[in-house]
């Protein structure tokens, strides 16, 4: 079934996190943009022997001076901890459990599922992990001495492996409840699968058990999408009610529903975006309307009882259109990623007045990221919050209710080769960098503050001193 390789790393040989230029460095590695990590996820007495004053920060798009080299701020995460499977993967979901919400004490607990990205269609499979012992790595003056041995334990991971027909475009956990894992596979044969893991997650926490054969099969195949994969795919966290909707390459979004003891996917599609339909979201406040973006470059609202056209639609950016994330807490919010790096942030309201005379306008947008954007998502305990992840190796927060403040700006970006400065947006408020080919992020719902993210080098969770 394959196992994890090293899952979690604690070696000096891996780059991550928001980093700083150290002068007095002898070390040559000069990979820009990457932090070179000590002992990541600890307290390491080699960096507490740098000179603050021949120390900066680094921003991206800053070039390095000769000599100079990145290492790793580690006082900025209050956690940080990184997992390597044995094939990339290019999506994942948290898993809610019954350990409680707004969980903030270490250390922490998570469940994850992801779906792999293999080499060989055969050899896929998804991943159900449980990762325990999740120390908080920022030790702070005011800690305990006792407490220094808990910085120093590793993590815990327990996993489980299921097959998978083909590779996993993205993967989705129903959101309803902790008693009843229910997860959806998007492959790339053009079928999407359902699948209830109740029993896999059981014998994760529950030495002895042995999860079914049958457990390990999917419980219903969405196969109205004929051989046409597909990207998009969300379920709906209303009244309780088991509805997914998946959309593929070829403008199709199709509606599967709960009846009785299995499902059923409904024969007519959604039928309006004219290419790929790259992510959709249900509406937090509303049970039959959703949004779906795609790279026909608009976003289009739609209500479930209509399907020959949707209610609202709107070019949204100059490029594909990528991902959405439907703000949960503020619901006339929708925020948007494109293929040049841009995210916009639309107050719906201003959305539905708008004409073809008079167009919808973003109520902001960014264009902080210097490649695609792949993921974004809004903070599921503050309303002005969002993280977002680009194929430039950045995954950024921000903070939308943040205003200009130019005493605090008068030495924002000073520093990197050449005294080369750079504008940093006010709302800007992290830069996680040191994954390679960043490919998703999520919030966890019950553990304020939390992140977790997937790239093609492994797996990053973690939580920011300003999170």
């Amino acid at each position: 079934m394959g196992e994890f390789e090293d899952a979690w790393m604690d070696e000096e040989d891996d780059d991550e996190g928001e980093v700083i230029i150290d002068k007095g460095s002898d070390d040559e590695d000069e990979d820009e943009g990457k932090g070179k990590a000590t002992n990541i996820g600890a307290s390491n007495d080699d960096d507490d022997d740098v000179d603050d004053a021949n120390v900066n920060v680094y921003l991206p798009g800053q070039q390095l001076a000769e000599g100079e080299v990145l290492v790793p701020d580690n006082t900025v995460y209050e956690m940080l901890h990184q997992l390597h499977v044995e094939w990339p993967c290019l999506s994942f979901d948290f898993l809610k459990d019954n350990l409680g919400i707004n969980r903030k004490t270490f250390p922490m607990t998570s469940y994850m599922v992801a779906g792999s990205q293999a080499d060989r269609a055969v050899e896929n499979k998804i991943y159900v992990m449980k990762a325990s012992e999740l120390q908080k790595t920022k030790q702070d003056e005011m800690d305990d001495e006792s407490d220094d041995e808990a910085f120093d334990d590793d993590p815990v991971l327990e996993h489980r492996t299921i097959p998978h027909s083909g590779s996993v475009n993205r993967i989705r956990a129903m959101p309803h409840h902790e008693s009843l894992q229910i997860v959806s596979t998007w492959s790339e044969n053009g079928r999407v699968y359902i699948w209830d893991l109740t029993q896999v997650v059981a014998a994760i926490d529950t030495p002895g058990v042995v999860p079914s054969k049958e457990s390990l099969k999917p419980i219903f195949t969405v196969d109205k999408h004929g051989r046409n994969e597909g990207f998009a795919m969300d379920w709906s966290g209303a009244n309780q009610k088991y509805r997914l909707l998946t959309g593929d390459i070829a403008h199709n979004i199709f509606l599967t529903v709960q009846s009785q003891a299995t499902f059923v996917s409904e024969a007519q599609p959604f039928k309006g975006h004219e290419s790929s339909v790259e992510d959709i979201q249900w509406s937090p406040s509303e049970d039959t309307v959703f949004a779906s973006c795609s790279a026909d470059k608009t976003i289009r609202i739609w209500d479930t009882r209509t399907k020959k056209k949707p209610q609202i639609s709107w070019v949204a950016h100059d490029s594909d259109v990528n991902v959405i994330s439907w703000n949960r807490l503020t619901d006339n919010l929708l925020a948007s990623g494109s293929d040049s790096g841009a995210f916009s942030v639309w107050d719906l309201r201003g959305v539905a007045q708008s004409s073809a005379t008079n167009p919808p306008v973003p109520a902001a947008t960014f264009n902080w990221h210097r490649g695609a954007i792949t993921s974004i998502e809004w903070h599921p305990f503050e309303s002005s919050m969002l993280a977002a992840a680009g194929s430039d190796d950045q995954l950024t927060i921000w903070d939308l209710a943040l205003e200009r403040d130019p005493e605090e700006e008068a030495v924002m970006a000073g520093g990197g080769a050449g005294g080369a400065a750079v504008e940093v947006p006010p709302q800007l408020l992290f830069v996680h960098q040191g994954q390679q080919d960043l490919k998703e992020l999520h919030w966890h719902k019950q553990m304020p503050g939390v992140l977790a993210s997937t790239a093609l080098s492994g797996f990053s969770i973690f939580k920011t001193i300003n999170s």
